[in-house]
């Protein structure tokens, strides 16, 4: 348990670069929009502390693919002589490279779509303007959110390690102060995985809850658009924008009491002690809270969902795909022809008997969790990887993905290097609130460390 400490937020700005980071840059997107909204900010000061970051940044960073100032002024300059539009009003908001927006291109970071513009928002882009947001640029992000090439992004922790993939830039502009919000997409680990490795929280929300529509799919029944923010609080509030409710059922009022399930899930030989400490740091922490914990361990069934997940994968993306296949073929990369042309065998039988399994173990799971008001697991096998070849392994993300579940990642421990070490909250299909709300109070409860014991105190 030595090796892990807690992170607090100056150690976080500290890390994020010898830089100074801009007043209005630390602001989370709450307070933001509060300030602007109170007439003690505006946008075009907001919008010039992120651009002042991100150009400070951009050569150790590297968080975008597509980024221009003078846009991003104008849409600031558009929300300050306007009527206010909505909770984001003037906000600004990192958008992955594989989402369309009309007036950026969208190149899924692929040398073959350099010059794509499909002029026209996804439907989470849309959203995100008429709640007020500043487009602020395209995150970097591994080829097509897949494989493939990889982005250039660093982690603002540790310049040569690895800030996850697929949604790498999205990740690592919002730790590194460059804007407070930014959208992921999730296909097996890809908004969880870099958060934990960048610190920062974010969401994967149930599946469906969120329009895909203008998004480079992969694969259609487990593609899943998420979001990362400095807070709770703005993971909240971007519920909110997506018009995210929950499933009636209300949260705790405080930790003191609640039922939370640890879940160490059936990949638990697949954990690094980074990621062991923190779940068991994490337990000491929810028992000294007062919450009643458990133990989940989840049937035999669940084994396979690890291998069902490949199965479902690799053969949507033969769908997904083909048009690219049919004007590119071997051109592509490598791994992605193979699939292209299912060196691995996969057949139609294979993928009933996944779509099976996942249907089985979505129902049990619902039912075996409503009983916790959350369940707690490790959101990767350990800290960043060394090197940016190697993004992580979803190796802990892709059986809530294919479950369908709500994931908030929780930062704020941190491993050997000041690395962060993120854990994941997950509850139901369309508990998203709740999860949420028991997201943020472990998240305050990690950075008071009020309740941990005296061994596991850091010092200041």
């Amino acid at each position: 348990m030595g090796r892990l400490a807690t992170m607090t937020r100056q150690a976080t700005e500290n890390a994020a670069g010898a830089a100074p980071v801009p007043a209005a840059a630390r602001l989370s997107a709450t307070e933001a929009a509060a300030r602007i909204a109170a007439g003690d900010l505006t946008a075009a000061a907001l919008a010039e502390a992120c651009i002042a970051r991100t150009l400070a940044r951009d050569d150790a960073v590297r968080a975008w693919t597509v980024f221009e100032p003078g846009m991003v002024r104008r849409q600031a300059a558009e929300r300050d002589a306007g009527t206010p539009l909505g909770p984001l009003h003037g906000v600004p908001v990192g958008i992955k490279d594989i989402l369309f927006t009309r007036d950026l291109p969208t190149t899924y970071n692929s040398p073959h779509f350099q010059s794509h513009h499909p002029n026209v928002d996804a439907a989470v882009v849309a959203l995100l303007r008429a709640a007020g947001a500043i487009v602020f640029g395209k995150n970097d992000t591994v080829e097509f959110a897949v494989n493939g090439r990889r982005a250039r992004t660093r982690n603002p922790h540790d310049p040569g390690r690895t800030p996850g993939g697929s949604s790498s830039g999205s990740a690592a502009a919002v730790a590194d102060f460059q804007v407070p919000l930014s959208i992921g997409t999730q296909t097996g680990g890809s908004v969880i995985r870099p958060a934990s490795y960048c610190g920062v929280y974010a969401m994967k929300p149930t599946w469906n809850a969120v329009s895909a529509e203008g998004m480079k799919t992969c694969a259609p029944s487990i593609d899943t658009i998420g979001w990362y923010a400095r807070s709770a609080e703005d993971i909240a509030l971007l519920c909110d924008v997506f018009s995210i409710t929950g499933d009636g059922r209300s949260a705790p009022a405080s930790l003191d009491g609640a039922s939370i399930a640890i879940c160490r899930s059936p990949v638990w030989d697949k954990a690094e002690p980074e990621a062991r400490e923190a779940l068991e740091r994490c337990t000491l922490l929810l028992e000294a809270a007062g919450a009643r914990v458990e133990t989940l361990d989840l049937p035999d069934r669940f084994d396979g969902l690890t291998d069902a997940h490949k199965v479902i994968m690799q053969c949507e993306m033969r769908s997904t795909f083909l048009p690219e296949y049919a004007a590119l073929g071997d051109a592509l990369y490598a791994e992605l022809v193979a699939t292209m042309r299912n060196e691995a065998g996969y057949t139609s039988a294979d993928l009933r008997g996944a779509y099976e399994l996942a249907a089985e173990c979505r129902a049990r799971f619902d039912a075996v969790a409503e009983g916790y008001d959350a369940v707690v697991t490790p959101s990767t096998a350990g800290i960043a990887p060394k090197g940016l070849d190697d993004t992580g392994a979803a190796t802990f993300n892709r059986i809530w993905t294919l479950l369908h579940t709500p994931c908030v990642n929780v930062p704020g421990l941190s491993g050997p290097g000041g690395m962060p070490v993120g854990l994941t909250v997950t509850g139901p299909r369309f508990s998203d609130r709740r999860v949420v709300a028991v997201a943020e109070m472990l998240g305050a409860c990690i950075r008071h460390r009020s309740t941990a014991s005296p061994d596991h105190q850091q010092p200041e």
